[in-house]
């Protein structure tokens, strides 16, 4: 195997925990509300405390996995944010919960701008569609295998002991990556000279790169600002899986605890799926055409998708039916995340850790909305069809947005 894919092992590895140790907190709302005696709003806050952190710490994170590797980078916030999961278990009340989890997130902020960085570092242009793909799939899937372990970990231990395991583990991830991964192949001792050839060769800049003044990965240059600005109807609709899901069958439909661990698995694994046949069609879209503007195609089904799912959602009398349409929700929701990725690690290059961090920042405040947006309406109206409603009109737009690409644009991966 060559080594570039065993970068691909690590990162997955970690995307894999990083929504492990996210989802630990939806898994366990029962416990610690009734414990800490919270409302569905006070843990709504406590849910966006997380993606407020993670938004406001996207871009100098970005920044600093651009300045200083990722190697490093990706070492020390595992450390952090492993640290503030186990901190959660010892939480006394709604404010300690409050603070812990926003350090969690701005501790977790760094994780896919530097995972982003190294994809850009250790893979050719042809390949970091599918390469993102599988790393994205990798918070699907670790949330989708964790769910039903994680039930029966706070059955059997309390909420506590669980976010310190679930703390302890990440140091195990931090000790490989650290022996094992450097920030370029071409400084890996155990890469071959043909392989760090190739990769180095299909690490194409875009047009611009070559032309410093007049590149400004921020600027509305190539689409990249409504690719940024889409990720908000991304995140927004993920982060009800990742968040209110859960809550959400146990009490519509009666569920134990276990009995839903597995009915929310469903719809993150279709989300897996959905990040993999994003990430296949945002490869083939590029090399048949040479434009970033064809990754268009594959994220516009995926919003339509989105939509079809939502609104099957409101009329979903059992649970089987409700996660049936959450699972095509979700998997077309992912089908947008590999062409968004690739398309702002390949018009941000060097820079690629800054760029993906902006558009990660604005996918968060879209996570910050959904943990709020869900408790609250859902009060105000006694139902949760205002909120699939609103879902609903995002996905639409996000698709709109893609629609307004220039189909010229030329500025990321040339043709294998």
């Amino acid at each position: 195997m060559e080594r570039r894919y065993i970068l691909l092992v690590g990162t997955f590895l970690l995307t894999m925990l990083l929504y492990v140790d996210r989802v630990v907190i939806s898994a366990a709302k029962g416990l610690i509300s009734g414990e800490l005696q919270l409302s569905d709003t006070q843990f709504g806050w406590v849910i966006s405390a997380f993606a407020l952190g993670y938004a406001l710490f996207q871009v100098p994170a970005g920044q600093l996995s651009d300045r200083f590797g990722p190697r490093k980078t990706l070492a020390g916030i595992v450390i952090l944010w492993s640290m503030f999961t186990a901190l959660t278990g010892a939480a006394w009340g709604f404010l300690s919960l409050l603070v812990f989890r926003f350090a969690f997130g701005g501790a977790e902020a760094g994780a896919m701008p530097a995972c982003a960085k190294a994809v850009y570092n250790w893979l050719p242009t042809s390949e970091r569609g599918i390469a993102q793909g599988i790393n994205l799939s990798g918070t699907r899937v670790g949330a989708a295998l964790a769910l039903p372990g994680l039930a029966w970990m706070l059955s059997s231990f309390g909420w506590r002991q669980t976010f310190l395991i679930m703390g302890a583990a990440g140091l195990l991830w931090v000790g490989a990556w650290y022996a094992l991964f450097r920030d370029r192949p071409e400084d890996h001792w155990a890469i071959s000279e043909a392989e760090a050839r190739k990769i180095v060769a299909g690490r194409t800049l875009p047009t611009t790169q070559a032309e410093p003044t007049k590149h400004d990965p921020g600027s509305h240059q190539g689409g990249l600002w409504l690719v940024v600005t889409q990720y908000f109807a991304s995140c927004f609709t993920f982060f009800f899986a990742l968040s209110w899901l859960f809550p959400y069958l146990q009490t519509t439909f009666g569920l134990t605890t276990v009995e839903t661990g597995f009915m929310t698995a469903i719809p993150l694994a279709a989300g897996a799926a959905g990040n993999w046949l994003g990430g296949v069609g945002s490869d083939f879209a590029v090399r048949r055409t040479g434009r970033a503007a064809s990754l268009r195609h594959v994220a516009i089904v995926g919003f339509a998708l989105a939509a079809i799912g939502l609104v099957g959602c409101l009329n979903a009398e059992t649970v089987i039916v409700a996660v049936v349409f959450l699972s095509i929700t979700v998997f077309g929701a992912d089908m947008t995340l590999p062409p968004s990725w690739a398309f702002c690690i390949d018009v941000g290059g060097e820079r690629a850790g800054t760029v993906t961090g902006q558009m990660n920042m604005v996918g968060a405040f879209g996570a910050f909305a959904t943990g709020l947006a869900f408790p609250y309406l859902y009060s105000a109206f006694s139902s949760a069809t205002p909120f699939f409603l609103t879902a609903v009109a995002l996905n639409l737009g996000g698709a709109m947005l893609w629609a307004f690409i220039p189909r010229s644009n030329r500025h990321a991966r040339q043709p294998a």
